[in-house]
């Protein structure tokens, strides 16, 4: 019997129509974002230190010579403002802070350079961008 190599193609339209759902092709690092949970990435890099809820508690803390900061006041420490960008650049060791970037903290930019399967840069973008997204997610309310 031959195949009906038109058939998919109407068997899938069929299927976007009814659902509406359609199938898009999107850029690398955009697909890879979908895929990293910036959860995840906080609590494999950062919950050690951080604490499982972000408030500078992690089991690690009191061993290190500055505490870890309460992650969920980020925006209330810069007026209501969570700066995105600027976390970002604290991440990747570009804003260096106390704790970041010496024996206390590894500059995370670095660390997510995965050598073993071979760098990367998109990769490392988007473990940042996904841990950026999620500490903006766990601000506490600031009320002005």
């Amino acid at each position: 019997m031959p195949r009906d190599p038109g058939g998919a193609v109407r068997w899938l339209a069929a299927v976007v129509a009814v659902t509406g759902f359609a199938i898009v092709v999107a850029p690398r690092s955009q697909a890879a974002a979908s895929s990293v949970a910036g959860s995840a990435v906080y609590r494999t890099y950062c919950a050690s230190c951080h604490g499982a809820d972000a408030k500078g508690d992690g089991p690690l803390a009191e061993h290190l010579r500055f505490r870890p900061p309460d992650l969920t006041l980020i925006a209330k420490r810069n007026g209501g403002t969570y700066s995105a960008e600027k976390v970002y650049r604290i991440i990747d060791g570009r804003n260096p802070v106390k704790g970041h970037g010496g024996p206390e903290m590894p500059v995370w930019g670095d660390a997510f350079k995965n050598v073993t399967e071979g760098y990367k840069e998109d990769d490392v973008k988007v473990k940042i961008e996904a841990l950026v997204d999620h500490l903006k997610s766990i601000q506490v309310e600031v009320r002005k």
